[in-house]
């Protein structure tokens, strides 16, 4: 039988953490806890950026070109994803000001950095399925990155998560349009 006796830890708050929190009162929300991973961090929201600007406008294309007796309403539901996709964009852009960072709106390195491709399609089918890659793409690329971020910046990660929600049911729902 094993007599030694555990010593039991307890929890406690990184008194230097809460110090240091204290300066660098410029950098608003970002302390010095958010270490190394910041830069890396805003590298990955703005590559998000990218892919959520690319759905707009794909999804926006498609709302407007669509046609064929199931389009109206197809195109309809293009429509609410655009809108949903550009309030992903917004999130994004609003997070990577708070960690000190700059969004990158800039057009020409849009389709560079982002995860999804643009698609000018005219089938309503060839839509459907090219929304559906890109959601699906969306949800890998938002499963990794929260598994990147893990711990380093929770406000981030449920960012995301609740993020990766919506593409989620976005992919359910173009599902269930293919063959319409």
């Amino acid at each position: 039988m094993n007599t030694a006796v555990k010593e039991r830890q307890h929890l406690t708050l990184d008194q230097s953490a809460i110090d240091a929190a204290s300066k660098s009162l410029d950098d608003g929300a970002v302390t010095p806890s958010y270490g190394p991973w910041r830069d890396d961090i805003v590298k990955l929201l703005n590559d998000a950026l990218a892919t959520e600007l690319v759905c707009v406008l794909r999804y926006k294309r498609h709302y407007f070109t669509a046609s064929g007796e199931a389009s109206p309403a197809i195109a309809d539901e293009f429509l609410v994803h655009a809108n949903e996709e550009s309030a992903h964009a917004d999130r994004i852009a609003e997070r990577i000001v708070q960690l000190g960072g700059e969004p990158d709106f800039d057009p020409q390195g849009l389709q560079g950095r982002s995860h999804a491709d643009y698609d000018s399609a005219l089938d309503l089918q060839a839509m459907v399925r090219a929304n559906l890659v890109a959601e699906r793409i969306a949800v890998e690329t938002y499963r990794q990155m929260i598994a990147l971020i893990g711990d380093k910046d929770p406000t981030t990660r449920r960012m995301l998560e609740e993020i990766l929600t919506d593409e989620e049911e976005h992919a359910d729902e173009l599902k269930d349009w293919l063959g319409h």
